[in-house]
């Protein structure tokens, strides 16, 4: 998979070093959406802010984003709503449920419901943005 250019995870529009950039820029971006949920939610329930605390808390929602880039694809336009945006959101909340419960982690309907509407908010919320600022895409 690192090796794939041409029209591949860290290429688009065949194998430009921008669209590469534009991929890690956006997969960063979706990671830090999920760090931000992790350390806003801990830190609402006064846990502890601590390296191995947001790890801990994190590790299955990351699991779940990266199983969402690799079924959606979303290497190919990471800043689209659909398939990308939405497919790797309910990924990130679907996939990260299964692993807290593996993990013997919580999962409280309160909290799936709250899980899913921020990250909703901010996986969706900055390809929305994207789309905007960079006007609808051409087919």
């Amino acid at each position: 998979m690192l090796g794939q250019v041409r029209g591949g995870v860290w290429g688009s529009g065949g194998g430009s070093y921008a669209g590469g950039v534009r991929n890690v820029g956006a997969a960063a971006l979706d990671a830090a959406c999920v760090l931000v949920f992790v350390t806003i939610g801990r830190a609402s329930h006064e846990e502890a802010a601590s390296l191995p605390g947001i790890a801990s808390t994190a590790w299955p929602f990351l699991a779940g984003l990266a199983v969402g880039w690799l079924v959606t694809r979303a290497w190919r336009r990471p800043e689209a709503l659909l398939p990308a945006g939405v497919g790797v959101w309910v990924s990130t909340v679907a996939v990260g449920m299964v692993l807290r419960v593996v993990a013997g982690q919580g999962t409280a309907v309160s909290f799936i419901v709250v899980a899913s509407l921020f990250t909703a908010l901010f996986l969706l919320g900055w390809r929305g943005v994207a789309t905007v600022v960079r006007g609808p895409a051409r087919a």
